[in-house]
């Protein structure tokens, strides 16, 4: 059974993101605030009806040019499941409270997961990607 361990509570105008944990998964941040950088998973609440639920083709909207695409090869919030990931830097931690730089959720959108962000075994930087990708802001 999949369990929100907190929310997006509000997004500023410096792109920085508050992000309070649920009360009962604060053990859980230990040690955490000693990386720059964390992985978010987090809920596309606003995507979560059948209709969403059932795309399975998309053209990715934010790559200027980009060809229509299976959505399991974008970064579309429309999805099967629509669960998010987003690699952000860590601004500070206050108790269960996260400010994070780079969020791309909204505010309202239930957290999944929190992981550390470990260069060594997270970036790949002779990873291939197709030409469209290219193009765009960062997603």
């Amino acid at each position: 059974m999949l369990r929100f361990i907190g929310v997006v509570e509000k997004v500023d105008e410096r792109g920085v993101s508050k992000i309070r944990i649920f009360d009962e998964f604060c053990d859980g941040l230990d040690g955490l605030d000693t990386f720059s950088h964390i992985l978010i998973l987090y809920w596309f609440h606003l995507r979560d009806t059948e209709e969403e639920r059932g795309v399975l083709r998309v053209i990715p909207r934010r790559h200027q040019g980009s060809p229509e695409v299976g959505v399991f090869a974008s970064r579309s919030p429309s999805r099967p499941n629509p669960i998010g990931l987003c690699v952000v830097e860590l601004v500070k931690m206050e108790g269960n409270i996260l400010l994070v730089k780079g969020l791309d959720a909204l505010e309202g959108s239930p957290v999944i997961d929190l992981k550390p962000y470990i260069p060594r075994a997270d970036a790949f930087p002779d990873a291939v990607v197709p030409q469209w990708t290219l193009r765009g802001p960062k997603t």
